[in-house]
């Protein structure tokens, strides 16, 4: 990536900041912290979380923006739910604010970044848009980015390449949380992947279709789900998760610290593999089994050593008839047609959304942001 490539990034980032609610210096004018309640103010809030625990305020309007959106795409399991646990890792310096991305290989098509234990969403953002960049030049592009942390819902980091009428594949690791099928220890984590593809071309002055969005953990449900049930002390539904033993739990608490079941048995978790082969077998530096647990608190100090991946390809120069949109159009109305749901057609497009439109947080995770204002001197 050139240098004028990324003054641009920094200069779009910081308009979007603007526009999203960023705060310099992790205050606001009027001296009160942004409430949490609109989309808005949920991202003032979080950016200013972020950069009064360090973050540049460009990574950290970037970082809040995909913590919010995932909130705003009913994914609250990867949305504000997480920023507490980011902020503890921030401080402790498992995490590091002043993370930049180091290329370590750039062949043109490939790059591979070292993200230097930085925060995830914003570096897996970068990687997206750059493999949407060279997938214009070469038609396929892969980027990689190495040592680095949690990034949240993975959809989101579809969107760079979709946007460009191009296909994508992310994929991502994490702590290992579940076993191999029959098996009896953990060695793979829930194993993400996230996938898009473009909508039907814009016709006589109407927006383009909605992209299709695969976006699922490899295990019988995300951990942040189960995280979520911890904090309410729901219940879990039979077949999710095991508890440090091996046996069969509903209790959420137990569950944090025990085991996923995975997505489908035996192929499920060949799925599983296959992501952590790509993953942590070559992206790096470390597979599952020695990625650090976000949630444990006794391990913010250590990075988390996770690995993201995200390819795009050029749908119409790898069609035979240079119709691959029409197609996939063609694909997701037969599946309305035939009375189903195309997978992520239902979220609303980032520019779409209202930042004076509500947003929907749990009170006690509300009084836990306003905690971490206080502790960081916001408002």
């Amino acid at each position: 990536m050139t240098a004028e490539d990324e003054a641009a990034e920094d200069e779009a980032a910081e308009d979007e900041a603007a526009k999203g609610g960023a705060v310099r210096g992790g205050r606001r004018r009027n001296g009160r912290s942004p409430s949490p309640r609109t989309v808005g103010g949920a991202r003032e809030l979080a950016a200013a979380l972020l950069t009064a625990a360090g973050v540049p305020s460009t990574e950290a309007a970037r970082t809040a923006h995909a913590i919010v959106l995932a909130d705003c795409w009913g994914i609250g399991s990867h949305g504000l739910l997480r920023l507490p646990y980011y902020l503890r890792r921030l401080l402790a310096g498992g995490c590091r604010a002043d993370a930049r991305l180091v290329t370590v290989t750039d062949t043109g098509p490939l790059v591979s970044y070292d993200g230097q234990h930085g925060l995830g969403h914003w570096q897996l953002w970068r990687a997206a848009e750059l493999a949407a960049e060279r997938c214009t030049q070469y038609g396929v592009a892969a980027v990689t980015v190495g040592r680095t942390s949690h990034c949240g819902a993975l959809g989101i980091y579809t969107l760079p390449p979709v946007e460009a009428g191009q296909a994508a594949l992310v994929l991502s690791n994490g702590p290992a949380v579940m076993p191999p099928w029959e098996g009896h220890r953990p060695v793979v984590s829930t194993s993400p992947l996230a996938a898009g593809f473009p909508g039907a071309r814009s016709q006589d002055g109407q927006a383009p279709g909605r992209p299709a969005v695969v976006d699922l953990a490899t295990s019988a449900v995300a951990r942040g789900r189960i995280a979520q049930r911890a904090a309410t002390g729901e219940p879990l539904p039979p077949g999710w998760a095991f508890d440090a033993a091996g046996r069969p739990t509903a209790d959420a608490s137990e569950a944090l610290h025990g085991m996923l079941a995975p997505l489908g048995g035996a192929k499920g978790f060949a799925l599983a593999f296959l992501v952590e082969a790509f993953t942590g077998g070559v992206v790096g530096p470390s597979l599952s089994t020695g990625v650090t647990d976000m949630f444990a608190a006794e391990d913010a100090a250590s990075p988390q050593d996770i690995a993201h991946l995200v390819v795009a390809f050029d749908v119409e120069r790898a069609a035979v008839d240079g119709a691959a949109r029409e197609r996939l159009a063609a694909l997701s109305e037969s599946v309305r047609q035939a009375g189903g749901r195309v997978p992520g057609e239902g979220r609303t497009p980032p520019e779409e959304i209202d930042p004076a439109g509500p947003l929907t947080v749990p009170d006690a995770l509300a009084d836990e942001l306003a905690t971490w204002a206080r502790r960081l001197g916001v408002g």
